[in-house]
């Protein structure tokens, strides 16, 4: 039997206490760099916001190549640990953004937006406050992904002692729906896949073919064809 759903301020408070009880294991360590190095692809020295930031362990990274680092959430649980990293966050939600127009030069969001009913409201107060010339980079769960079918026959996650991951709205879109959620002035520039191979988290514990399934992972991230079948499929997306 399911659990009620939460709203996404609830339950990500609920999971504050939880969140980085495995980020230190092999799998989560291969998402984070992947993304880490994705932000550091296009933001280095430069102004960077990340929306939904939770307990700052990308915007702490961040903060070291970035010129200026900001990071909101809607948890106050998430952002009680990101505070406490010494990193320069605030409360808000994603379709409500607290930042001035053309502000930033880099606005991105992992493992968030999926989450979010209202993706078009998200998406234009991302491109509202990035410079002309700047960057998106939205990250979306992959309809057509091995992790998309492992999630629907697995049984649910724990993220708390009271509640699972059914407990929150999910959604899981293909390249065609994205692109019907971006706003005018925001065009798909690339794409970086992450996730393509790994069919579960367990493997990248085990010796030898855990660094190898690293490799391979980090060498489709960005290879057509390979990185669009990948669990998390990012829109690079340029602020025309």
């Amino acid at each position: 039997m399911g659990v009620s759903r939460l709203d996404n301020r609830a339950y990500y408070d609920d999971f504050a206490g939880w969140y980085e009880r495995e980020r230190h294991l092999p799998y989560h360590r291969m998402l984070d760099d992947l993304e880490t190095g994705l932000v550091e692809r296009y933001g280095t020295g430069k102004d960077v916001l990340e929306v939904g930031c939770g307990t700052g362990l990308i915007l702490h990274r961040a903060a070291a190549f970035a010129r200026s680092a900001r990071g909101i959430d809607l948890s106050g649980g998430m952002l009680a640990q990101a505070a406490s990293r010494g990193l320069h966050v605030a409360q808000a939600s994603a379709t409500e953004l607290p930042i001035a127009d053309a502000s930033v030069d880099v606005a991105y969001s992992f493992k968030v937006l999926a989450h979010i009913p209202d993706i078009q409201g998200a998406l234009r107060e991302m491109a509202r406050v990035v410079r002309p010339g700047g960057w998106v980079l939205a990250e979306f769960y992959n309809a057509r992904s091995i992790r998309r079918l492992v999630k629907a026959l697995k049984p649910p996650t724990a993220v708390s002692g009271a509640t699972n991951d059914e407990a929150v709205y999910t959604r899981y879109d293909d390249a065609a729906a994205i692109r019907s959620y971006l706003p005018p002035e925001l065009r798909w520039e690339t794409t970086r896949g992450i996730r393509v191979l790994t069919p579960a988290a367990i493997v990248h514990r085990v010796p030898v073919l855990g660094a190898a399934m690293r490799w391979a992972e980090g060498a489709l991230a960005d290879l057509p064809g390979a990185r669009d079948v990948g669990g998390f499929l990012v829109a690079c997306c340029r602020r025309v």
